[in-house]
């Protein structure tokens, strides 16, 4: 019997990929997504390639991932796909400690972050 299957989280004409696990704070990988939003894939590639941001690596590799899933599964056109989402949120911190002196410690917080990439078909105007 089993369940139901789920309804698509995005339209027809989008596909959607998920990077949950980056190392850095979910600030500086905001920065990085902001460079993207809203641009045609070709030309965010090629922001995120020349970026010297250290984020821009798994930025990028997350919106190729998104295109793949677009051409692959969802029989989009690629040199149509216009970025209509990246949304940045955080994910763990894994927690660690330095010695300090008179036999003290502080934390050191290092956080991961997670970035949700959609590519929509956009229509050609005439």
């Amino acid at each position: 019997m089993g369940k139901a299957k789920s309804p698509r989280r995005v339209a027809d004409n989008e596909a959607l990929s998920v990077g949950t696990q980056i190392r850095g704070s979910a600030q500086k990988l905001n920065l990085v997504a902001a460079l993207i939003r809203g641009r045609k894939v070709e030309d965010a590639m090629n922001v995120l390639a020349f970026s010297k941001k250290a984020m821009a690596v798994d930025v990028r590799k997350v919106l190729a991932s998104a295109v793949a899933n677009a051409e692959n599964n969802h029989n989009l056109d690629v040199d149509a796909l216009v970025i209509q989402e990246a949304s940045v949120g955080k994910s763990i911190s894994m927690k660690r400690w330095h010695a300090r002196g008179r036999g003290k410690s502080t934390r050191i917080v290092k956080p991961f972050s997670r970035i949700r990439i959609v590519v929509r078909e956009q229509e050609e105007e005439a």
